[in-house]
């Protein structure tokens, strides 16, 4: 005998419960042999090494990325240190705020487009470089104690890989 539309509505969603169950239960990812959750801490780890390093020089772990594109890029619009640095926009904007206030960075209006804003490091800023690199060194020093000099490329060769993978993955979003 057929059976009701209520009736066969009923057996998929039974069916569709099953298969949720199976999954639930079938998945099984401890942190310990998550690749995610270990780069996570281990990237928590290291930024409170680094804001520990540099917060004596009056830079905070946000201020520093901007810094490090600087370093190599002076004079990037805004909109550019942000997508260098990967930060949202408006984080990018607050972050400047905070470092144009301590000093380490001058916004200028860009002479060829009035509504960009070109970011410039100060000499306070460019000084920075010399005293806060070596900080910052010492700190992937601690972090790399006890690997070899080869498992430590191979470690930086892995996580390239593995970036390159996710990006890839994503970006047809």
């Amino acid at each position: 005998m057929p059976r009701t539309h209520i009736e066969q509505q009923g057996t998929e969603q039974e069916m569709a419960g099953a298969i949720n169950k199976t999954r639930k239960t079938s998945v099984d990812l401890p942190f310990d042999a998550s690749v995610g959750y270990q780069v996570r801490i281990a990237h928590r780890a290291f930024q409170r090494a680094l804001q520990n390093s540099i917060e004596p020089h009056g830079i905070t772990a946000g201020m520093w990325w901007f810094l490090r594109v600087l370093w190599e890029e002076d004079g990037l619009t805004q909109r550019q240190l942000s997508q260098r640095v990967g930060m949202m926009e408006a984080t990018t904007v607050t972050a400047l705020n905070n470092m144009e206030r301590v000093g380490v960075i001058r916004r200028v209006r860009n002479a060829e487009d009035r509504r960009k804003m070109n970011v410039f490091l100060t000499a306070r800023g460019r000084a920075l470089r010399d005293e806060l690199l070596p900080l910052a060194g010492e700190v992937n020093t601690v972090a790399l104690r006890g690997l070899s000099k080869q498992e430590a490329n191979q470690l930086l060769t892995l996580l390239r890989r593995v970036r390159m993978q996710l990006e890839a993955s994503t970006a047809d979003d």
